[in-house]
């Protein structure tokens, strides 16, 4: 799960990082009396869970109070990479001397927490990893020891970053680093962390904040959980996620509803092998009844883009006849002519292919012969 900017920094600053003390608007007037409390100049930036805001004209500086309301009027009209502006962040406009990337990010390969920090910051931190890789310092984190102070004076100093700004940086960044075991997340970052002018000197901000949360972990934060922007994910994937299905839309045309993860993965290739395009990840998981198999159904048959569904069923904890009855159960909630192939084998195969058959579903032998006959289905739909 996605935070927005001013949600991440509001986390951020509960963890000793330095952070604009900006304000929510969900209108114009909203952003003009918070650009008067706040003082001027103010930047107004867009609060939509995407990359290249500034480029889309979601980012703006405002130098009057009228200029705040007019700017904040017209970035709440945009839609920025398919998603809405429902609401903008004011932030105090600063001087900004230099910036730097910090984040936080887990390594598989490493298998822990890895710091991360670039004095490449305020740019797309994927294209200098891409172009320029060595321009990144990376220090992974023991989970038992957290970052130690010498190992974030080691990164400050391989960044470049001027010696009287050390002390800040350590804070800082063990600040990121406390802020992202304790809620969870996959993803913590800072960009830019700027050098910015203050009082004849210069300090650390924080002028951006990132995180992404572990949805597998949203039950230990109910307070993060509530945070969730509804514009993030597709009404299929809403439903799912009440249904505590594991789904994820794909962009073909060949339903897939299959029980265990691996074999959901599985499935998706050999659609691809045999030239079809699935139109969706879905598992139903091991323990799943009919009531959950029908929801599943329902959900894969909302996408308009499916010509036909693939049922591909392995009854270990699943008995048969329970995923059989839950297909059924949803063919007779959800009309639909769009043709369905089942390969069911396990536990009470032999009932489950008794109630698919009844229903006039098309069934296979093998995981190879479903594929197939979805794949020639699909085709000829077209």
């Amino acid at each position: 799960m996605k935070l927005h900017e001013y949600q991440s920094k509001q986390i951020f600053s509960r963890f000793g990082i330095p952070v604009p003390q900006g304000i929510v608007a969900e209108n114009a007037t909203e952003a003009r009396n918070a650009a008067r409390e706040i003082g001027l100049p103010v930047v107004i930036k867009a609060q939509v869970l995407v990359g290249g805001r500034g480029k889309a004209g979601g980012v703006k500086i405002a130098r009057t109070l009228e200029e705040a309301e007019a700017n904040a009027e017209h970035i709440l009209g945009l839609t920025i990479k398919g998603l809405p502006v429902r609401k903008v962040l004011v932030d105090p406009a600063v001087e900004i001397l230099s910036e730097i990337y910090l984040g936080v990010a887990v390594d598989r390969t490493m298998r822990r927490a890895v710091l991360m920090a670039s004095a490449a910051g305020g740019v797309d931190i994927e294209e200098v990893a891409a172009a320029t890789p060595e321009k990144i310092v990376r220090v992974p984190i023991d989970p038992f020891v957290g970052l130690p102070d010498y190992l974030a004076r080691d990164v400050a100093v391989s960044i470049g970053l001027p010696r009287d700004h050390w002390n800040e940086f350590i804070k800082i960044a063990k600040g990121l680093a406390a802020a992202f075991v304790a809620n969870d997340a996959s993803l913590a970052e800072i960009n830019p962390l700027a050098i910015v002018s203050n009082d004849g000197g210069s300090r650390l901000l924080g002028l951006d904040g990132k995180m992404v949360i572990d949805d597998n972990a949203l039950f230990r934060h109910p307070e993060l959980a509530a945070m969730r922007d509804p514009d993030e994910e597709s009404e299929a994937e809403r439903k799912a996620r009440n249904a505590d299905l594991s789904f994820v839309s794909l962009d073909g045309d060949i339903g897939c509803l299959v029980n265990g993860a691996g074999l959901a993965m599985a499935t998706l290739d050999i659609i691809q092998h045999f030239g079809g395009r699935p139109a969706n990840f879905l598992d139903v998981a091991g323990g799943a009844r009919a009531e959950k198999v029908a929801a599943a159904l329902r959900i894969v048959l909302s996408d308009p883009k499916v010509k036909v569904v693939l049922f591909n069923i392995f009854g270990g904890i699943t008995r048969c006849d329970e995923v059989a009855r839950g297909i059924v159960q949803a063919l007779e909630e959800v009309k639909t002519q769009v043709p369905m192939v089942a390969r069911i084998t396990g536990t009470n195969k032999e009932e489950g292919d008794r109630i698919l058959a009844s229903a006039n579903l098309i069934t296979a032998n093998s995981a190879a012969e479903a594929a197939q006959k979805a794949v020639a289905l699909a085709r000829a739909a077209c």
